[in-house]
């Protein structure tokens, strides 16, 4: 019997470690995750790799590279300018040589401690620590794959619904359908994946409190999916939707905090419904829940994460999973 909400160690377990380190995904699963969340991005020669974005000066040591100082370059990624370095300007054989950083080092500074001392993952690579760390714990521990920028990596020519498809036939993990649920921020890359929903797997559909799908030619925005015609729409596309946690949280009119009814509405249409993403530092909680101490300390964060769990989700993204367990089982008792 799956216990809900399942929880979700959303980049691994970057509260404690760089984010998608192999230390952060193996430390997701000794603290119990019930499955990890890696991002998608590709390289220059097609390769997947798992990255936040595929601007990386932010969670790599690139900047401080001078054989790629000539990379940095701006670019417009649905709809934000950006200066960086981008993965698809780099072979995989290029991308290996850097590593990774702390992506929030204000916030969590202790994690810099680990700074420089991994390389970044392949999609492949993680799915053979999936692998690996199932095996040792007894128990499946399985995946959430989002695939990031879709519709701006198919105008520089990577097809990235294709590259996952493959890389799951390559390693075997196309017979494992069950275990996967992919997400996106764009419909299109879902839409192309619908037949893979015939062997277990499950599509939803990522939104934002604010904003516009990159891949939307209606100009409907992020919120329109949680209004009922919108639940409606995605109850014939996909199997869930997955809201930002400041679209969950509302204010009560004589103070204190509710959590939306989209919860229960997307139930009736047959949707799984998550949230992301469960942080416990004051600066993530809604301000009702922080406490004294400073952005980086740890406020209220049980009353947080307990609130929304009550409120039915189906699956919570956490960046410390092990703190999002502790609110689960207390629910049980």
């Amino acid at each position: 019997m799956v216990t809900r909400p399942i929880v979700i160690g959303h980049r691994g377990a970057p509260g404690y470690r760089p984010e998608h380190t192999e230390s952060s995904y193996r430390l997701a699963c000794e603290l119990g995750a019930d499955a990890v969340e890696p991002d998608v991005v590709a390289t220059s020669d097609g390769v997947l790799v798992v990255r936040h974005e595929n601007e990386i000066s932010g969670t790599t040591d690139v900047a401080s590279r001078p054989e790629f100082a000539h990379r940095r370059c701006t670019k417009t990624i649905d709809g934000e300018r950006l200066t960086g370095w981008f993965t698809e300007d780099f072979t995989w054989a290029e991308l290996s040589t850097l590593r990774c950083v702390e992506r929030l080092p204000k916030t969590r500074p202790a994690n810099r401690d680990f700074n420089g001392s991994e390389p970044m993952l392949r999609l492949r690579d993680l799915l053979r620590i999936v692998d690996q760390e199932s095996s040792r714990r007894g128990r499946y521990v399985d995946l959430v794959i989002e695939i990031k920028h879709a519709a701006y990596f198919l105008t520089c020519g990577y097809d990235l619904g294709a590259l996952v498809r493959a890389e799951l036939a390559a390693t075997g993990w196309a017979d494992r359908m069950n275990r996967i649920t992919f997400e996106c921020f764009e419909l299109g890359v879902l839409r192309g994946l619908t037949d893979l929903r015939g062997f277990g797997a499950k599509l939803v559909f990522l939104t934002e409190d604010r904003g516009f799908p990159a891949d939307d030619p209606t100009g409907r925005s992020f919120r329109w999916y949680s209004t009922r015609r919108g639940l409606k729409y995605l109850g014939t596309q996909v199997d869930g939707i997955s809201l930002d946690k400041k679209s969950l949280l509302k204010r009560k009119m004589f103070g204190g905090v509710r959590v939306s009814s989209v919860v229960r509405r997307a139930h009736r249409r047959n949707l799984l419904v998550f949230t992301w993403t469960l942080r416990p530092e004051n600066v993530f909680l809604h301000p009702r829940f922080s406490r004294r101490g400073g952005k980086a300390a740890h406020g209220h964060w049980r009353r947080e994460f307990s609130l929304l769990m009550r409120s039915g989700l189906d699956g919570v993204f956490a960046d410390h999973p092990d703190l999002a367990l502790a609110a689960r089982d207390e629910l049980r008792r």
